[in-house]
């Protein structure tokens, strides 16, 4: 006798007798073809069940995924920390130098930075914090939603659910810098090795094991050198150029919000962070020593709200609303200070008027008159300017750093 134990008899669910026996399927019913069984849209609605899938099965998505294309547009392939590590590190070699104990504090510097360009904190609305002077103004967040950079997202979080602290006490607790045990936990711990784990899932870096005779060292040469050099040619522009125009590239397009105040704040944060030079190794000393002055002038000019705004003692007395306004469409306050680009003679001239001209493009951004940015109300321009008056206090925190050098 035959075995029949690998077949199963087919029952109809609807037209079952209670006895379990089977009806014949009606003549009536249409047949199920697989031109009627396929769906009118090649693609489900998010959380439908799949025609493919079995019934009740959804897919699950996170809402936050499908709206970063904005964030996207307006901002860089590479975050202000990845920049100032890549011009750090030796290209083949692929670590820091030894002796370089500025970048470390200088990266939360960034981390701050980063944040206030993306309009995640900004300074507290309260109109006494200008009696402080800007290292000394409490922040807060303003909006929490993550930035997908895993540093930003975590000193995001932290300052969410913490009090409201001043930018250089936020750049001194991310540091360690702190006696409050209490406090401790608001460092950030391995900040370079995770960016540079970063910049090799971006394809930029590469990871390679290197002996150091004693110990052994996990380095990250340069593996795609398009990102450096956009660095290296966004910085020459700055500090070499006649021009004040922020180079394009698909790195950095036309669409990146605060373009003139971002690449300006990196140069600042490069010269802090005793990276500057590597990016002028290449040019001669004169040269040399003409794009530190600039950048000297460049870390004075922006570490003042509103920018490029001198008062008694080199202190900004401006706040928000029409003194940014009214200075956008001036000119740059002229006047001697200490360290500066000496005046007289042609090359001279044309230095003071391209650093107008970066302050000119500087002012226009923050009126919302820049590329990627639109004007918008009232509102949006308070909040605009609280947000860059955080950019200006960061920068205020690199000038003490150059001055205790």
């Amino acid at each position: 006798m035959a075995s029949t134990s690998g077949l199963s008899r087919r029952r109809g669910a609807a037209g079952a007798k209670q006895d379990g026996s089977a009806l014949a399927p009606s003549s009536t019913q249409p047949s199920l073809s697989p031109s009627h069984s396929r769906p009118t849209s090649p693609l489900s609605a998010p959380g439908q069940p799949s025609s493919s899938s079995p019934v009740g099965h959804k897919v699950a998505y996170d809402e936050r995924d499908l709206n970063n294309s904005e964030d996207e547009r307006v901002n860089p392939r590479l975050t202000l920390m990845e920049e100032i590590l890549l011009l750090g590190l030796k290209d083949k070699q692929g670590y820091l130098s030894f002796w370089n104990d500025n970048i470390s504090y200088t990266l939360r510097g960034c981390i701050v930075l980063e944040l206030a360009l993306r309009h995640r904190i900004a300074m507290v609305r309260d109109p006494n914090r200008r009696r402080f002077p800007l290292a000394d103004r409490y922040i807060e967040v303003i909006d929490d939603k993550l930035t997908g950079e895993v540093l930003l997202d975590e000193a995001l979080k932290m300052m969410k659910v913490s009090e409201r602290m001043s930018v250089g006490t936020w750049i001194d607790l991310m540091s360690g810098e702190t006696w409050n045990v209490m406090k401790i936990g608001y460092q950030l711990k391995q900040v370079r090795e995770r960016l540079a784990k970063g910049l090799v899932d971006k394809g930029v870096l590469r990871t390679e094991k290197r002996n150091f005779l004693l110990f052994d060292m996990a380095t990250h040469p340069v593996s795609d050198p398009t990102f450096k050099d956009d660095v290296l040619r966004r910085t020459l522009s700055l500090l070499t150029s006649r021009t004040a125009a922020v180079p394009t590239s698909n790195m950095y397009g036309e669409e990146v919000r605060y373009r003139t105040i971002r690449a300006v704040s990196m140069v600042c944060a490069a010269f802090a962070a005793n990276v500057l030079e590597n990016a002028l190794v290449h040019l001669s000393y004169d040269q040399r020593e003409n794009a530190f002055a600039k950048a000297d002038e460049l870390l004075a000019d922006f570490s003042q709200w509103p920018f490029g705004a001198y008062g008694p003692s080199g202190i900004a007395g401006g706040g928000m609303g029409g003194g940014v306004v009214g200075g956008a469409a001036g000119t740059k306050t002229s006047g001697t200070r200490p360290g500066g680009i000496a005046t007289g003679g042609s090359a001279a001239s044309a230095e003071s008027a391209n650093l107008a001209e970066i302050m000119r493009l500087a002012r226009l951004e923050t009126v919302g008159q820049g590329t990627g940015d639109s004007p918008g109300g009232a509102e949006k321009q308070t909040q605009r300017e609280l947000c860059l008056e955080v950019v200006a206090a960061c920068v205020e925190v690199f000038r003490r750093m150059d001055s205790l050098l």
